[in-house]
Protein backbone atom coordinates (compact mmCIF):
# COMPACT_ATOMS: atom_id res chain seq x y z
CA UNK A 1 0.00 0.00 0.00
CA UNK A 2 1.16 3.50 -0.83
CA UNK A 3 -0.40 6.53 0.85
CA UNK A 4 -0.37 10.00 -0.66
CA UNK A 5 -1.25 12.73 1.86
CA UNK A 6 -1.69 16.40 0.90
CA UNK A 7 1.46 18.50 1.03
CA UNK A 8 1.96 20.55 4.18
CA UNK A 9 2.83 23.74 2.34
CA UNK A 10 -0.85 24.32 1.47
CA UNK A 11 -1.58 24.60 5.17
CA UNK A 12 1.28 27.04 5.73
CA UNK A 13 0.33 29.18 2.73
CA UNK A 14 -3.30 29.20 3.90
CA UNK A 15 -2.20 30.40 7.32
CA UNK A 16 -0.08 33.12 5.71
CA UNK A 17 -3.09 34.21 3.61
CA UNK A 18 -5.20 34.49 6.81
CA UNK A 19 -2.50 36.65 8.41
CA UNK A 20 -2.38 38.90 5.34
CA UNK A 21 -6.19 39.13 5.34
CA UNK A 22 -6.12 40.17 9.01
CA UNK A 23 -3.47 42.77 8.29
CA UNK A 24 -5.55 44.10 5.36
CA UNK A 25 -8.65 44.34 7.57
CA UNK A 26 -6.64 46.23 10.20
CA UNK A 27 -5.34 48.63 7.51
CA UNK A 28 -8.84 48.82 6.01
CA UNK A 29 -10.14 50.55 9.11
CA UNK A 30 -8.39 53.69 7.92
CA UNK A 31 -8.94 53.29 4.14
CA UNK A 32 -11.95 51.47 2.72
CA UNK A 33 -10.23 50.27 -0.48
CA UNK A 34 -7.89 48.06 1.54
CA UNK A 35 -10.84 45.77 2.29
CA UNK A 36 -10.61 44.47 -1.31
CA UNK A 37 -7.24 42.73 -0.72
CA UNK A 38 -8.62 41.45 2.61
CA UNK A 39 -11.47 39.72 0.78
CA UNK A 40 -9.09 38.34 -1.85
CA UNK A 41 -6.72 37.03 0.82
CA UNK A 42 -9.65 35.41 2.62
CA UNK A 43 -10.77 33.66 -0.59
CA UNK A 44 -7.24 32.46 -1.27
CA UNK A 45 -6.93 31.22 2.33
CA UNK A 46 -10.21 29.29 1.98
CA UNK A 47 -9.02 27.64 -1.25
CA UNK A 48 -5.65 26.73 0.28
CA UNK A 49 -7.26 25.27 3.42
CA UNK A 50 -9.66 23.28 1.22
CA UNK A 51 -6.63 21.83 -0.62
CA UNK A 52 -4.77 21.11 2.64
CA UNK A 53 -7.75 19.27 4.12
CA UNK A 54 -8.34 16.97 1.12
CA UNK A 55 -8.46 13.26 2.02
CA UNK A 56 -5.40 11.10 1.48
CA UNK A 57 -5.19 8.87 -1.59
CA UNK A 58 -4.19 5.26 -0.97
CA UNK A 59 -3.00 2.85 -3.63
CA UNK A 60 -3.65 -0.81 -2.84
CA UNK A 61 -3.12 -3.87 -5.02
CA UNK A 62 -6.84 -4.36 -5.61
CA UNK A 63 -8.31 -0.90 -5.27
CA UNK A 64 -7.89 2.85 -5.05
CA UNK A 65 -9.01 4.53 -1.83
CA UNK A 66 -9.81 8.25 -1.80
CA UNK A 67 -10.69 9.06 1.78
CA UNK A 68 -13.42 6.54 2.63
CA UNK A 69 -14.37 5.85 -0.99
CA UNK A 70 -12.98 2.61 -2.39
CA UNK A 71 -12.76 2.10 -6.16
CA UNK A 72 -11.65 -1.32 -7.49
CA UNK A 73 -9.12 -1.06 -10.32
CA UNK A 74 -11.32 -3.07 -12.65
CA UNK A 75 -14.10 -0.46 -12.27
CA UNK A 76 -11.95 2.31 -13.76
CA UNK A 77 -12.67 2.63 -17.48
CA UNK A 78 -10.88 5.87 -18.32
CA UNK A 79 -8.15 8.11 -16.84
CA UNK A 80 -7.82 11.57 -18.34
CA UNK A 81 -5.18 13.94 -17.09
CA UNK A 82 -5.77 17.66 -17.23
CA UNK A 83 -3.04 20.23 -17.69
CA UNK A 84 -2.59 20.50 -13.91
CA UNK A 85 0.38 18.61 -12.53
CA UNK A 86 0.69 20.12 -9.07
CA UNK A 87 -1.95 19.96 -7.73
CA UNK A 88 -2.72 16.85 -9.75
CA UNK A 89 -6.18 16.81 -11.29
CA UNK A 90 -7.32 13.59 -13.00
CA UNK A 91 -10.76 12.81 -14.41
CA UNK A 92 -11.73 9.20 -13.70
CA UNK A 93 -14.61 7.52 -15.53
CA UNK A 94 -16.02 4.43 -13.84
CA UNK A 95 -17.73 1.35 -15.31
CA UNK A 96 -21.22 2.84 -14.88
CA UNK A 97 -20.18 6.02 -16.77
CA UNK A 98 -20.09 8.02 -13.56
CA UNK A 99 -17.27 10.51 -13.37
CA UNK A 100 -14.99 11.42 -10.52
CA UNK A 101 -12.46 14.23 -10.39
CA UNK A 102 -9.41 13.32 -8.32
CA UNK A 103 -7.65 16.38 -6.91
CA UNK A 104 -4.40 15.60 -5.15
CA UNK A 105 -2.56 18.60 -3.65
CA UNK A 106 0.93 17.24 -3.31
CA UNK A 107 4.44 18.21 -4.27
CA UNK A 108 5.59 17.59 -7.83
CA UNK A 109 7.34 14.27 -7.15
CA UNK A 110 4.35 12.85 -5.26
CA UNK A 111 1.96 13.96 -8.01
CA UNK A 112 4.05 12.29 -10.71
CA UNK A 113 4.35 9.11 -8.62
CA UNK A 114 0.60 8.98 -7.98
CA UNK A 115 -0.16 9.53 -11.66
CA UNK A 116 2.20 6.71 -12.63
CA UNK A 117 0.59 4.36 -10.08
CA UNK A 118 -2.88 5.24 -11.35
CA UNK A 119 -1.88 4.60 -14.94
CA UNK A 120 -0.01 1.39 -14.18
CA UNK A 121 -2.73 -0.25 -12.08
CA UNK A 122 -5.76 0.73 -14.20
CA UNK A 123 -5.35 -2.23 -16.55
CA UNK A 124 -8.85 -2.05 -18.04
CA UNK A 125 -8.82 1.70 -18.65
CA UNK A 126 -8.17 4.03 -21.51
CA UNK A 127 -5.31 6.29 -20.49
CA UNK A 128 -5.75 9.73 -22.05
CA UNK A 129 -7.80 8.01 -24.78
CA UNK A 130 -5.20 5.31 -25.51
CA UNK A 131 -5.75 1.64 -24.56
CA UNK A 132 -3.66 0.42 -21.63
CA UNK A 133 -1.48 -2.01 -23.57
CA UNK A 134 -0.80 0.42 -26.36
CA UNK A 135 -0.03 3.22 -23.87
CA UNK A 136 2.62 1.10 -22.13
CA UNK A 137 4.05 -0.19 -25.42
CA UNK A 138 2.97 -3.80 -25.12
CA UNK A 139 2.57 -5.60 -28.44
CA UNK A 140 -0.82 -7.14 -29.04
CA UNK A 141 -0.39 -10.69 -30.37
CA UNK A 142 -3.19 -12.21 -32.46
CA UNK A 143 -3.32 -15.85 -31.37
CA UNK A 144 0.16 -17.24 -30.96
CA UNK A 145 3.53 -15.86 -31.79
CA UNK A 146 3.86 -13.26 -34.50
CA UNK A 147 6.60 -13.82 -37.04
CA UNK A 148 9.08 -11.07 -37.51
CA UNK A 149 8.93 -9.61 -41.00
CA UNK A 150 12.13 -10.07 -42.96
CA UNK A 151 14.57 -7.23 -42.74
CA UNK A 152 14.24 -4.86 -45.68
CA UNK A 153 16.91 -5.19 -48.31
CA UNK A 154 18.33 -1.88 -49.40
CA UNK A 155 20.06 -1.31 -52.73
CA UNK A 156 23.67 -0.31 -52.20
CA UNK A 157 24.83 -0.55 -55.82
CA UNK A 158 23.25 0.26 -59.13
CA UNK A 159 22.26 -2.75 -61.27
CA UNK A 160 25.27 -2.16 -63.62
CA UNK A 161 27.64 -2.15 -60.63
CA UNK A 162 26.06 -5.30 -59.22
CA UNK A 163 26.65 -7.02 -62.59
CA UNK A 164 30.31 -5.93 -62.53
CA UNK A 165 30.77 -7.22 -58.96
CA UNK A 166 29.17 -10.55 -59.95
CA UNK A 167 31.49 -10.85 -63.00
CA UNK A 168 34.57 -10.17 -60.84
CA UNK A 169 33.41 -12.70 -58.27
CA UNK A 170 32.98 -15.42 -60.90
CA UNK A 171 36.44 -14.67 -62.31
CA UNK A 172 37.94 -14.83 -58.80
CA UNK A 173 36.33 -18.22 -58.27
CA UNK A 174 37.73 -19.66 -61.50
CA UNK A 175 41.20 -18.08 -61.59
CA UNK A 176 41.96 -17.68 -57.89
CA UNK A 177 43.01 -14.01 -58.04
CA UNK A 178 42.01 -10.82 -59.79
CA UNK A 179 45.52 -9.59 -60.63
CA UNK A 180 46.07 -9.24 -64.38
CA UNK A 181 49.76 -10.12 -64.15
CA UNK A 182 50.96 -13.62 -64.54
CA UNK A 183 51.81 -14.97 -61.11
CA UNK A 184 54.52 -17.28 -62.46
CA UNK A 185 56.68 -14.29 -63.52
CA UNK A 186 57.07 -13.08 -59.97
CA UNK A 187 58.27 -16.36 -58.51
Amino acid sequence: MTRYAPARHYLWFGTAAVVFAGFSVWRGLSAALVFIPAVLFALIAAALFAMALRPAVEIHEGYLAIGRRIIPWMDIRRLDRTGWVSPLIVRITLFDDSRLVLVYPGDLDSCNSLLRHLRRLSRDALIDGIPYRQYWGEVLANGGERKQPPAPRYRVLRPEDEAEVERLYQRLKTVGNLDQKNTTDEK
